[in-house]
C-alpha cells in the first residue's frame, strides 16, 4: 500500500474544515443559526437549551483558524497512523 502524504492530507482536511465553518458562519450571520441548531438536535433526538449568539468578523476568523489547525492535525495524525500500520 502507498503511504499518505501527511501535509497534503492535513491541508485537505484543514481546508475542508474551514469550508464547513464558513457555511456555519454564514448561517449564523443570516440569523438562521438557532433554527439550524434546533433542527439538527431534534433530528438526533437530543434536547437541551443552547442559544446561538451573534457572529462577528473577528470571531469568524478565529473560528476558521481554529478549525483549520484542528482539522490539519487530525489529517496529519491519521496519515501517520496509516503509514505506520502499512509498514
Amino acid at each position: 500500500m502507498n503511504n499518505i502524504n501527511k501535509n497534503k492530507l492535513g491541508l485537505t482536511l484543514g481546508l475542508f474544515g474551514v469550508a464547513i465553518h464558513i457555511v456555519w458562519s454564514v448561517v449564523i450571520m443570516f440569523g438562521w443559526g438557532q433554527f439550524a441548531f434546533d433542527g439538527i438536535t431534534r433530528l438526533h433526538a437530543i434536547s437541551f437549551s443552547v442559544t446561538v449568539g451573534a457572529m462577528s468578523l473577528p470571531k469568524m476568523f478565529a473560528l476558521l483558524a481554529a478549525a483549520f489547525v484542528v482539522w490539519y492535525v487530525v489529517g496529519w495524525v491519521f496519515a501517520c497512523i496509516w503509514n505506520w500500520l502499512n509498514k
